[in-house]
């Protein structure tokens, strides 16, 4: 079967004919030729307008690098026609295989685009002979074409969380669908700010905005002001994993407190917390024998470290109530307890817990079907996906590399 009848099945050219293929070595290596004309009666294409027009004449002869096969690099050749168009000028043609002048087919672009998320960056251009930039111009050729084409009506729940990417606090502000039908990531901005939600809110449109019935994050403040503003009809979730976030934040800085007060006692003697960081932050299901008897010899001290956690697994109550009005009560009698431990980093979770109390409980009106524990699952896969792309050198490469990954595009 010759290669031109190949060619014929999976990228027939309208107006265009492939006419010979040679081989030829190019840049000291051997790669597949395919000549390109076009048809006789055939008129250019102005690059401007798109209208059909006038044959004016040619200019030097190009090649455009097509998808490899059987490890020989492809290249199209084909000398360009101008055409005088009356309303723009002397113009090259519009041919349908590239975008302008540009030597990469739109068929590689894709083609190298689609390795790029299952490889890293550097991987796909090592084995398809070509550069880190020819990759990276792929993907950004089909993230632009995808968030020009993409749908973003029917959606219903949004989930808003920060990215800490490169070095010297800088932060992408990520926006995903969480919806049960479709989980994707549907906006990022430079920063933390209200400025930068308020752009997202600007671009994804009023319309939309007032069709949202769920929105989950955080409690950052300026995220709580903004979705307040621009999207007050949705429910406003914070859930269950950020909080309870907090709380182990909490618990381990007081055994940290604690370990160093212990050191000195001890006088360089090994401390009963020494060791202890998982086995107090890990659920005790997935503690193994040796870890629960630890957990158990902590317990049965009068450390901060063990109040702290009989304190925080009282509240895991809180999540088993069905009625507001319950965990409500719930809510406020543990806040009270914790209050009179004099437990520096759990009154501070108290503190936390009564100043959000409305949205907290807005978790029981969603009925513990709302979790950001999704929005932190896609941000692991954020991070992985800068990791994968890495030759990254600024936060706007950074937002396309995710876009290609995440966006569902």
């Amino acid at each position: 079967m010759l290669i031109k009848t190949l060619l014929n099945r999976v990228e027939k050219l309208k107006s265009f004919v492939y006419y010979k293929a040679c081989f030829e070595v190019i840049a000291g290596i051997e790669a597949i030729i395919v000549w390109v004309e076009a048809r006789s009666n055939s008129k250019p294409i102005c690059s401007i307008c798109g209208r059909k027009r006038r044959f004016y004449d040619t200019v030097q002869t190009r090649d455009y690098e097509y998808v490899p096969l059987w490890g020989f690099k492809v290249f199209f050749r084909y000398t360009p026609r101008r055409v005088n168009c009356p309303e723009d000028g002397v113009r090259i043609e519009r041919v349908p295989w590239a975008e302008g002048k540009d030597r990469q087919t739109r068929t590689l672009k894709v083609f190298l685009a689609r390795w790029a998320r299952r490889l890293s960056w550097k991987e796909v251009a090592d084995i398809f002979q070509t550069s880190w930039d020819s990759v990276f111009r792929a993907v950004q050729y089909v993230v632009e074409f995808g968030l020009a084409n993409r749908n973003l009506d029917g959606i219903e729940t949004i989930g808003i969380d920060e990215l800490a990417v490169f070095r010297g606090h800088k932060y992408l502000t990520l926006v995903y669908q969480i919806d049960k039908h479709c989980k994707r990531l549907l906006w990022s901005g430079q920063d933390r700010k209200i400025k930068t939600l308020l752009k997202f809110f600007h671009e994804f449109g009023k319309e939309r905005s007032q069709k949202l019935k769920f929105v989950c994050s955080d409690m950052w403040k300026a995220y709580l002001n903004v979705v307040r503003k621009k999207a007050p009809q949705a429910l406003h979730v914070l859930d269950r994993f950020h909080i309870m976030k907090k709380f182990n934040e909490a618990i381990d800085q007081v055994r940290r407190q604690e370990v160093k007060i212990l050191k000195r006692r001890a006088e360089g003697r090994p401390t009963i917390l020494l060791g202890s960081r998982w086995i107090l932050l890990k659920r005790k299901v997935r503690l193994n024998e040796n870890q629960v008897c630890k957990l158990s010899e902590i317990l049965r001290s009068n450390l901060n470290s063990a109040r702290a956690y009989l304190l925080r697994e009282d509240f895991q109550r809180f999540w088993k109530y069905r009625s507001s009005t319950w965990a409500r009560k719930f809510l406020q009698d543990w806040n009270a307890r914790t209050m009179r431990s004099r437990i520096k980093p759990m009154k501070r979770i108290t503190n936390m817990l009564r100043s959000h109390e409305p949205l907290i409980l807005n978790w029981f009106a969603a009925h513990g079907m709302l979790s950001s524990g999704i929005v932190e699952g896609l941000n692991l896969k954020a991070k992985l996906t800068i990791r994968k792309a890495y030759g990254l050198k600024s936060v706007s490469n950074a937002q396309m590399a995710l876009y290609h990954t995440l966006a569902r595009l």
